[in-house]
């Protein structure tokens, strides 16, 4: 492999690997934030034990999120050179404003919160959660506002070889970061709703713990769950109708649309050829993929063979078609992982409402396995969303096979592309046996460190 197939995959790994830990982090910290308010509104005090059972968790699951997190913002400038020098300009403004105003935030409120218990009156400590999940927000949206620009770039001009920015406005309603931006959040706060009700069915399907405190946990996960999966899938279906309009080629793609259709089919099951440039067996529902596209059964949707022919015309010679067996088969799976969720949530509430969700021993034990499905979503939806977007690393901008650090040569990209994983695969190790150690305590338990309840609370944080 050459260095830029080394560079991209080591991009990929590592912004999958951190994109585990930053869906969890926006969903658990605000739900973290909601049971701390019910306990300051109404002196509960098995809510105030739900809170720090759950914060512990979280924080865990944020010192990795940082950890890995780091890496991303010096791959730019090391592997991707060419790439930073064309767009750093409008790339680094919303990133900057992210590090320094964002996460700073986020960060110095988050050790308030830790240091401050029983220090702090119950409001002030409330609040300071609340600008953690405010400053975890706002991160996110700093980071999407830079996203969206490679997916829709506007509020530039390319001068002396560079993209210059002319209008930061712009980059602030971007129609694609108003699509993009709820999606997310929506799936983040899911994935904090099904890493609740996962841990809290676990201790009382064993019966271990204070079940007062996972039986609530898991009540406030279904409310979550089932309104967060249905606004998941009813703002992914606007997301995609937008992408129609933007970027043809990734819903072409992504239906395996050989050729333009009016009406067209949607593709429940399909079998290309091995190099993936022609279709050999499908299974497609008439009119469907109109109506996703454009809720009428009238709408042309243009195909591969077409949108290829239109880039030529467009942007010279050269291969326009992403790989086609990713993105389909990407698309299903988070489209498949959603809709289990959504099954999930309905069932538990069904089973709720008849009052025999503890009875209900298989269910407890499938949703200890569906804490995986909002990671198999997340992962999946953003690996159809920037492998979808190539051969462009900034769409219709610069192609990411020009992007790379020219002097960059494989040995180099190789050598840290091996020593991310090994510590990547380290660190996940260690993650999981302290999410695991941590998640399978009672709630009551403090840490057995000397000192005050509240300093060996924080020690252990």
């Amino acid at each position: 492999m050459d260095a830029v197939t080394l560079a991209r995959l080591q991009f990929a790994i590592t912004t999958v690997y951190h994109f585990f830990f930053v869906p969890l982090t926006l969903g658990l910290v605000i739900l973290v934030a909601v049971m701390e308010t019910i306990y300051v509104r109404s002196g509960d005090e098995a809510y105030k034990r739900m809170a720090r059972f759950w914060g512990r968790l979280f924080l865990i699951n944020f010192a990795m999120g940082v950890a890995t997190g780091i890496v991303q913002e010096f791959q730019f400038g090391m592997n991707w050179s060419t790439y930073s020098r064309f767009v750093g300009d409008i790339f680094g403004a919303p990133l900057a404003i992210e590090a320094l105003l964002a996460f700073f935030m986020e960060s110095t409120f988050l050790g308030i919160w830790i240091f401050g218990w029983e220090r702090l009156s119950k409001g002030l400590h409330l609040a300071t959660i609340w600008l953690v999940v405010l400053g975890s927000h706002v991160s996110a949206f700093w980071i999407l506002v830079a996203n969206s620009f490679m997916q829709e770039p506007m509020g530039y001009v390319v001068r002396n070889g560079r993209a210059e920015m002319t209008n930061f406005f712009a980059l602030l309603t971007n129609p694609n970061l108003w699509v993009q931006f709820p999606h997310v959040v929506l799936a983040s706060w899911a994935t904090g709703a099904f890493f609740i009700l996962g841990i809290s069915a676990y201790h009382l399907v064993k019966k271990v713990g204070d079940q007062q405190v996972f039986r609530r946990s898991l009540y406030i996960g279904l409310g979550v769950a089932l309104v967060t999966s249905i606004l998941i899938a009813t703002t992914g279906h606007v997301q995609a109708q937008h992408m129609v309009q933007v970027q043809p080629m990734k819903m072409a793609a992504a239906e395996a649309l050989w050729n333009s259709e009016e009406p067209a089919s949607f593709s429940l099951f399909t079998i290309g050829n091995l190099n993936g440039t022609s279709e050999v067996f499908s299974i497609r529902v008439p009119y469907l993929l109109s109506v996703l596209s454009y809720n009428n059964f009238t709408g042309k949707v243009e195909g591969i063979n077409q949108l290829q022919a239109q880039y030529v015309q467009q942007y010279g010679s050269g291969n326009y078609v992403p790989p086609i067996p990713i993105i389909y088969w990407t698309f299903r799976i988070m489209v498949g992982a959603g809709a289990l969720m959504i099954l999930f949530a309905l069932l538990g509430l069904f089973f709720l409402w008849r009052r025999s969700l503890e009875r209900q021993r298989w269910f407890l034990w499938g949703l200890v396995f569906a804490l995986f499905l909002p990671y198999l979503a997340n992962s999946t939806g953003w690996i159809m969303t920037e492998v979808g977007r190539q051969p462009w690393i900034v769409f219709g901008l610069l192609q990411t096979g020009n992007a790379a650090s020219p002097t960059v040569g494989v040995a180099s990209v190789l050598t840290s592309l091996i020593v991310f994983t090994l510590i990547y695969g380290a660190l996940a190790v260690a993650d999981v046996y302290l999410l695991l150690k941590y998640a399978r305590k009672d709630a009551q338990d403090e840490p057995e460190i000397a000192g005050t309840s509240d300093d060996a609370l924080a020690h252990a944080y």
